[in-house]
Formats: structure tokens, C-alpha cells, sequence
């Protein structure tokens, strides 16, 4: 298997595993309060998230980028190609109705 691909399905397993909180982090992006960016993390989709939802997202990405780096350094790779192939990953993920970010902004998928 191809060094890229392995590394895409490591990713894959690392955002599962990030996603066991899932409970209210699903609410929010129901909301439209988050959704996934290309870079692999959350964001604050609307400016009136309030500090809760914003400690959530702080949170969870402290948890990806932790994962992401432990997968980037046993696979000698970099972050930044972690980043991408979860954050590539994650929005395929991402149920219909909620944000995702494109090059241009956000979007419901």
C-alpha cells in the first residue's frame, strides 16, 4: 500500500477516535454553530457562538492536533499532510445540512 494511503486511512482512524464526544459537537454543527474546515479542525461558522461553543471547539481541536502530530511523527511525515487528508476526510464525513469550508467560505453540504 502506498506511504499516502496508509496514511489517509491512519487519519481516518485518528478522526474517528477524536469524534467520541460526538454528542455535543453533532448539536452545534446541527446548529450551524461549527463546521469542518479544510485544515483538518473545527471552526466558529457563526460569530455568535457563545464561549461554551467556542471551549468546545478549542477543545476538540486540541485533541485532533495532538493525534495528528502522533500520526505525522510515527509515519515521518508532516503535520500539515495529516491535516489535509483529515480535514479532506471529515467533510466527505460531514452530514448534509451542516458547514463545511471550500476555498471560498462556508457552505451547507
Amino acid at each position: 500500500m502506498n506511504k499516502i494511503l496508509k496514511l489517509f486511512f491512519i487519519s481516518l482512524i485518528a478522526l474517528n477516535a477524536a469524534c467520541v464526544f460526538a454528542a455535543d459537537l453533532q448539536q452545534v454543527k446541527s446548529e450551524g454553530l461549527v463546521g469542518e474546515q479544510l485544515n483538518g479542525y473545527l471552526g466558529v461558522v457563526n460569530s455568535g457562538a457563545t464561549a461554551e461553543v467556542r471551549a468546545l471547539v478549542a477543545d476538540v481541536n486540541a485533541k485532533r492536533k495532538a493525534q495528528y502530530e502522533a500520526i505525522a511523527a510515527k509515519n515521518g511525515t508532516s503535520i500539515e499532510t495529516i491535516e489535509l487528508l483529515a480535514g479532506k476526510k471529515a467533510i466527505e464525513k460531514t452530514e448534509a445540512g451542516n458547514y463545511v469550508q471550500s476555498a471560498t467560505g462556508w457552505s451547507k453540504k
